[in-house]
């Protein structure tokens, strides 16, 4: 019955910002790690933010000091601040949980940044 869901995605102008959300449907024991993925037409899916359970963050470098990722306070939450949106940025973004064992992840959520 785990289920992931992500939500906050859009369009967005050049410049612009995007805050998205991952929300379990249930309580989820023994988390690892938690990230944001995403995949743009013709390219593979790659890491965009991760973030330990001990707090450690990764980004790619090319959002790298424009992207944010948090975890909620006590909910299995996950969320990922986007400023400085570039049209590069555009693609199907999921969330994923990691957990002992195993991962989930979410269904997807659009973003497009476009003037």
């Amino acid at each position: 019955q785990v289920q992931l869901v992500e939500s906050g995605g859009g369009l967005v102008q050049p410049g612009g910002s995007l805050r998205l959300s991952c929300a379990a449907s249930g309580s989820i024991f023994s988390i690892t790690a938690m990230g944001w993925y995403r995949q743009a037409p013709g390219k593979e899916r790659e890491l965009v933010a991760s973030i330990t359970r001990s707090g450690r963050t990764n980004y790619v470098r090319a959002v790298e000091g424009r992207f944010t990722i948090s975890r909620g306070n006590a909910e299995n939450t996950l969320y990922l601040q986007m400023n400085s949106l570039k049209p590069e940025d555009t693609g199907v973004y999921y969330c994923r949980i990691d957990v002992i064992g195993g991962s989930f992840w979410g269904q997807g959520t659009q973003v497009t940044v476009s003037s």
